[in-house]
């Protein structure tokens, strides 16, 4: 069955100043705040549909950062430290507030409270059309949340704070399915490490795992949250990227190193793949797609303001089909526009252009 979204996004949206001032003002009520998240992701539902899409999100405007629910929605991490990240481009002396990840792990998680309820209701609601929610991949957070020389106390591998968390985000999954979420999507840009020979080098070293092992791993840990909705008519998908925060990235390198055991062994119906730039390489490794599943091409910048032309992009789609056929193609942008509450280095109407770009040229090419 062809992918019914020609015209997709990542889910993150710019926060308005409004909203930004709201999170951590303690003159701001969590009703208050609320409030303004509500008004706000009214407008950018109403956005969405002028645009031209027929999947909605809520722009992750209840979210501190892509991952936020996870660190809402557990105890066991200390919120003191954090692993360091070498971010690349042209904001790389910018310090961002949320740019390290919120604590390390210091004792077995207990999850609290689900997820994402406080969102997918408001969601379901109000959206004028399908609605898609994310998630964060659990392959994020060893890499990120677990600190040799504190976090054994609590996990003496990764893989085991690993497949502690694998459970949190399967009943997620599968509850969304249950409410009627559409389209479910996981946010997995840890697969880079697996790309980058810089970071495979650091899985080896540093972490004492042999990469080709880890990627194993990393996909049975996936397969595994998605069978939580497997059979139920949702559209599963994840997406990859090599970083997104202030309008940097971390890692670069085509999908060639894994791309026959992604493709082929990651049980999803579409992947949304980060190709607007020279760092994602060709579209030759998209010859080890199935031919049931879809792929998002990811060919609009959401780091950079400049507008990409629709003739380009329409070439670049061409070229793809050469690997899958047009009809498991669809366009976005490569990544979300705020994967850190921040958000990346363009204005809100900048955004809108580059999505309203993304519509436009799904009708020209698919009609």
């Amino acid at each position: 069955m062809p992918f019914p979204y020609r015209a997709d996004h990542i889910g993150s949206l710019l926060r308005p100043p409004e909203l930004l001032a709201a999170f951590g003002n303690p003159a701001v009520s969590p009703a208050q705040r609320k409030q303004i998240e509500d008004q706000h992701i009214l407008r950018v539902l109403a956005r969405q549909k002028e645009a031209g899409f027929q999947i909605f999100t809520d722009g992750e405007f209840r979210r501190t950062g892509f991952m936020g629910d996870f660190y809402d929605s557990v105890e066991g991490l200390d919120h003191q430290n954090d692993v360091a990240r070498a971010w690349k481009g042209a904001a790389a002396q910018i310090r961002s507030t949320s740019t390290a990840p919120p604590g390390i792990v210091v004792e077995k998680i207990r999850q609290t409270r689900r997820l994402t309820r406080h969102e997918s209701a408001f969601l379901r609601e109000t959206s004028p059309g399908d609605t898609k929610m994310t998630l964060p991949s659990p392959n994020q957070f060893p890499a990120i949340a677990y600190k040799k020389g504190i976090s054994e106390k609590a996990y003496p591998t990764y893989s085991g704070f690993l497949w502690d968390i694998v459970p949190i985000i399967k009943a997620e999954i599968q509850a969304l399915a249950q409410e009627g979420i559409r389209y479910i999507q996981l946010d997995a840009p840890r697969y880079s490490y697996y790309i980058d020979p810089k970071w495979r080098a650091y899985v080896k070293e540093q972490m004492g795992r042999d990469p080709e092992d880890a990627l194993v791993e990393a996909i049975s840990a996936d397969n595994a949250c998605l069978d939580g909705a497997r059979g139920t008519g949702v559209i599963l998908g994840i997406h990859l990227c090599r970083g997104n925060n202030r309008s940097q990235w971390y890692a670069e390198g085509g999908y060639d190193p894994i791309a026959e055991r992604l493709f082929t062994q990651l049980n999803v119906d579409v992947f949304l793949l980060e190709y607007e730039s020279a760092r994602a390489g060709t579209f030759e490794p998209l010859r080890f797609v199935p031919r049931n599943k879809s792929v998002v091409l990811g060919l609009v910048s959401s780091k950079l303001p400049a507008l990409e032309s629709p003739d380009q992009l329409k070439r670049r789609i061409e070229e793809a089909s050469r690997y899958v056929p047009l009809e498991n193609l669809a366009l976005s942008p490569q990544c979300g526009f705020a994967s850190t509450r921040e958000g990346n280095l363009l204005t809100e109407e900048e955004q809108w252009r580059k999505l309203e770009l993304v519509a436009e040229t799904a009708r020209r090419v698919w009609g």
